[in-house]
């Protein structure tokens, strides 16, 4: 069970490791109000992982149906997310904010989680990680949750790692350059979610 959970992990670490507009959420959350507003994004990507690793290695057929079906409601609902988040990067006041609320950060966790399954096309790639892997027959309940977890834990793991570092290197950099990777990230989440209304928007041509 062991093998099987490390296995789970090192999918949930090569799934999210990859740097796109979660990551540069979480890189921009993360120099605006510090570690806990960071790995509340992670924490939501991380629900959103395990839930589709849940879906490929139970093949859960229903459920993976109803989210092929709703693909292009949830691409567009994803990019206009991601277009108001980059927008309020840009507007807000850029002075660090280092306390958060309790409420913020069940926020943050939600819109991320809402980001991670807004592409159904994760599934396709957990379900040719875990073919990959040799998982694909491990049908049991226990051993299934086992891989569940450890995707889970393996993606909560990279998110705490890159948050700590972010934050670790926000309080030795200027004020000014900070400010400038802020601003970075969200002109990145407003691109990423103009790629995401225009792919929705090819769909339907």
């Amino acid at each position: 069970m062991l093998l099987l959970f490390l296995k789970g992990a090192l999918l949930g670490v090569i799934i999210t490791a990859p740097l796109g507009p979660i990551g540069m959420l979480c890189i921009n959350r993360t120099l605006e109000r510090g570690f806990l507003a960071g790995f509340s994004c992670g924490l939501g990507t991380a629900v959103g992982d395990a839930t589709y690793a849940l879906v490929a290695v139970t093949g859960i057929a229903v459920f993976a149906e109803a989210m092929s079906a709703a693909a292009l409601p949830l691409a567009v609902g994803g990019g206009a997310l991601l277009l108001w988040l980059g927008y309020r990067g840009l507007t807000r006041d850029p002075i660090v904010a280092v306390d958060i609320g309790s409420g913020g950060l069940l926020a943050t966790t939600v819109a991320t989680f809402l980001l991670t399954i807004s592409n159904p096309a994760t599934i396709l790639s957990f379900g040719a990680l875990f073919a990959g892997f040799g998982l694909m027959d491990e049908t049991r309940r226990f051993s299934s949750a086992v891989i569940v977890g450890g995707v889970f834990s393996g993606s909560l793991a990279w998110w705490f790692f890159l948050s700590g570092a972010v934050s670790r290197a926000r309080d030795r950099l200027s004020d000014g350059f900070t400010i400038k990777v802020m601003r970075g990230t969200s002109y990145l989440l407003i691109l990423f979610g103009f790629v995401a209304l225009c792919s929705a928007a090819f769909t339907l041509v």
